[in-house]
């Protein structure tokens, strides 16, 4: 009899105790990370062959503390080791754990194989070769403070290696985790079974090998208590012949589903493999299309592993998927059961369903669950109920805002409007429409906030907008915006190159055109808050010398050329956004000598410029520090100055549209009147009606000279 550990995933050594029991194991004791266990020789054998849990299978060598890299030395320079392997066989050394005098891994495997040499030298005057791949034996070593565990590998490489799975998709599940959740699922073997998002088809797999009572180490050809001294070659191959003739045919139903027809040739490739590739129907289809393929008088079990993601730009999609999924699930599966496994439990509830059971486990390094469902039996003419949407109170603010601001656009004539402005403080984003795209903008979450709370409420919003708007996943693009500083103003977010044209209000009954890109920057290309001012300066320009300062994207200045101005300059720091506001200048066919673009610090432009201008437009950034000007800008503590260095490039008769994003933002009163310089807050004829209710979205003021 010897004690053994078998080590697993941490979150299911309950689930491995009870198989090892099962297989024979006595005196089983969970401990962190795996299972201590008492075995003869006969289950030892049986436990690694017939384990779907476990991980690895250590026999313990030797247990002793040490005070120092001397100790450790001595300590294992003493093991019998010619007794464990033959010096002809090759070695490594896994050690893990650090203190005060062995202070990294490294050097703990060092000192271990040079004792183990050098005991091989003394007993065999020949030195065992340490092989960092494919060695004969894996030692593993664990300290624990001055406690010192060395242990021998019966298993060779990782158990969760079958050897079936030849090619895998994106973040295959290890086939033991995908044993587990079998298990937890609660499917019994004569059941039905559906992968509607089968990947390359290791849950299946596993599956139909537990169905066909085929061990999970039957196809290894190699394992690590081959070379050990112990080993009973004659008590493993009687035992390997009785796994292979107790091999059962099993008329149970099996079905995978993807929508990526390469994943689907691997998941077969890895079925035929396993020897369960007459079991399993492999079809492509969409999980949106999914429906149920038996007869509705069967029931059965359907379990999946759903695509979960930490990126911002796929969140819409795996919430569009999960809703899907949800959807056909109900309409489909009446009276069968369910169990998804994920590593983002808030996509879950995106299904509007109530779990019956839930079980945590690691995928590795993340946290994930398991969530098992009971599917409601209904008949198959029957309607779905529609349940209520997550964040109900949004979803009918959204609603009502939607009624109220189409109708409004379709009369102005715009494509481009703002929906949703933080209507409900609970839920804390901007929702923008750029023709069939629709633009969530989340703002930043106080740090004390919970996280997950936050992104809870997030994939609520989504959900919500989805479902209200009626989009489709590519319709919706996620953004979280925060407070920006500096060239994060101008921050790229991807490659796309996601261009497309809007329109906006007619001047000399000519409609504005834009490029707009709403994946690939911050901002879209198109401040939707300044339209109204825009339009004005339209209606101000005709024989007009325009000048368009912080420039952006040339919006005012396309205005300013339809509305027939004399000459149009425009100004901005980025080569990005002037070569866009020249596609837009051409666009609406302002081309020529007339519409100049200059690339260069707004600021120190307006320090050296000697020409003058009829109009100005200005709108700053509320900071600035960006390492191509000369110093920092603040727009309250600066605005004096800019106005003064203005006023040197204003005509007489002049007008200066000034406008800013600062929140609270004041001019200076008593400063504006000892420039010479009067001014007008038109703030509120520049807000139009889908900002009306954030009165603090920009501020804009008519500049002259006294």
């Amino acid at each position: 009899m010897k004690t053994l550990f078998a080590s697993t995933s941490r979150g299911l050594e309950e689930l491995l105790k009870k198989e090892l029991e099962n297989i024979g194991a006595i005196n089983c004791k969970v401990s962190q990370g795996g299972v201590y266990f008492d075995a003869d020789q006969s289950t030892m054998y049986q436990s690694l062959l017939w384990s779907r849990l476990a991980s690895r299978i250590l026999l313990p060598i030797a247990e002793f503390d040490i005070y120092s890299d001397l100790d450790l030395y001595s300590c294992v320079m003493n093991i019998k080791w010619c007794d464990i392997f033959a010096v002809d066989n090759s070695f490594i050394i896994n050690f893990v754990g650090v203190n005060d005098f062995i202070r990294n891994s490294q050097y703990g495997a060092l000192k271990i194989k040079d004792a183990i040499v050098d005991h091989f030298m003394r007993q065999t005057n020949q030195r065992p070769n340490v092989a960092k791949q494919n060695p004969d034996i894996r030692l593993h070593a664990y300290l624990n403070k001055n406690r010192v565990s060395l242990s021998l590998d019966l298993s060779g490489e990782s158990l969760h290696q079958r050897g079936y799975r030849q090619q895998t998709g994106q973040a295959p599940l290890k086939e033991n985790l995908a044993a587990a959740i079998i298990l937890r699922s609660g499917w019994q073997t004569d059941e039905p079974l559906i992968d509607p998002m089968c990947g390359s088809g290791t849950l299946l797999i596993e599956a139909a090998m537990m169905a066909s009572n085929i061990p999970p180490g039957l196809l290894r050809k190699q394992w690590g208590f081959f070379a050990w001294q112990g080993f009973n070659p004659t008590l493993w191959n009687d035992l390997l012949f009785k796994a292979k003739h107790n091999v059962q045919k099993t008329k149970t139903t099996f079905i995978g589903y993807d929508n990526n027809p390469m994943v689907l040739e691997r998941a077969k490739q890895n079925a035929i493999y396993a020897g369960v590739g007459d079991l399993i129907t492999f079809t492509l289809q969409d999980v949106t299309q999914l429906t149920n393929p038996l007869d509705r008088n069967l029931h059965g079990m359907i379990i999946s592993n759903p695509p979960y993601g930490e990126r911002l730009e796929s969140e819409p999609a795996l919430v569009a998927l999960h809703s899907a999924l949800g959807r056909q699930i109900k309409q489909q599966f009446g009276g069968w059961r369910l169990s998804l496994f994920s590593g983002t439990p808030q996509l879950l509830d995106c299904l509007q369903m109530r779990a019956d059971k839930q079980f945590k486990a690691k995928n590795g390094p993340l946290d994930c669950v398991q969530k098992n469902y009971s599917i409601a039996d209904r008949q198959s003419d029957q309607p779905l109920i529609k349940q209520n949407l997550p964040a109900a109170d949004f979803a009918n603010r959204l609603r009502k805002n939607c009624q109220r601001f189409e109708k409004w656009a379709s009369q102005e004539q715009l494509e481009c409007y703002r929906l949703y402005d933080a209507d409900l403080p609970e839920y804390n984003v901007a929702i923008d429409r750029y023709k069939d795209k629709i633009v969530v903008q989340e703002y930043a979450a106080p740090k004390n906030i919970d996280p997950q709370k936050t992104r809870q409420r997030l994939f609520d919003i989504i959900n919500a907008t989805m479902s209200v708007l009626e989009l489709t996943a590519d319709q919706l693009v996620l953004k979280t915006r925060e407070k920006q500083k500096g060239k994060q103003q101008y921050q790229k977010l991807g490659q796309k190159q996601d261009y497309f044209l809007v329109h906006e209000y007619p001047i000399n009954n000519k409609q504005t055109q834009f490029w707009v890109n709403v994946v690939d920057y911050l901002d879209t290309g198109l401040f939707l808050d300044h339209r109204l001012a825009r339009k004005m300066i339209g209606q101000m320009s005709a024989g007009k010398d325009f000048l368009n300062l912080f420039a952006y994207t040339g919006s005012a200045t396309v205005y300013a050329g339809l509305g027939k101005a004399k000459s149009t300059t425009t100004v901005d720091m980025s080569r990005t956004y002037l070569e866009w506001a020249d596609r837009n200048l051409k666009q609406n066919g302002l081309t020529g000598k007339n519409h100049r673009l200059i690339q260069a610090d707004c600021l120190l432009y307006l320090s050296q410029a000697d020409e003058q201008f009829d109009l100005i437009f200005i709108d700053p950034p509320t900071f600035s520090n960006s390492k191509r000007m000369n110093d920092t800008f603040d727009v309250q503590r600066d605005h004096l100055k800019l106005m003064n260095d203005l006023k040197r490039l204003l005509r007489p008769n002049g007008i200066i549209v000034f406008s800013n994003n600062k929140r609270g933002f004041k001019i200076d009163a008593d400063g504006m009147q000892k420039l010479g310089l009067t001014f007008q807050d038109i703030t509120d004829k520049t807000l139009s009606l889908d900002f009306k209710r954030n009165k603090q979205i920009h501020c804009c003021f008519i500049v002259k000279h006294q």
